[in-house]
């Protein structure tokens, strides 16, 4: 279980979190065939990878996870889910 610091730093780390995807957020207003026009707000999560990393270091710290499972975690959208990855395999 945390100790008391780092459920502070959680609780501050999620309202950082809340509030940066809240900023990131955009309307947009959508065509529906069944029931019209809509609108729907959008979120950009990757505007929050900077707050995502912090919680990841925390989290590591308190799992006992090593500098290089860490460093995976962190790395791991940016080399998969944003396409480096391919292109350092044909590097």
């Amino acid at each position: 279980m945390p100790d008391i610091a780092d459920r502070g730093q959680i609780d501050q780390l999620a309202e950082r979190l809340e509030q940066s995807i809240d900023e990131s957020g955009y309307f947009v207003t959508v065509d529906h065939s069944k029931t019209g026009l809509i609108e729907v707000e959008q979120f950009r999560p990757r505007c929050a990878k900077a707050v995502i990393d912090d919680i990841d270091r925390l989290l590591a710290r308190y799992y006992g996870m090593t500098d290089g499972e860490l460093d995976f975690i962190v790395n791991y959208d940016v080399k998969y889910r944003m396409g480096r990855g391919a292109e350092e395999a044909e590097d």
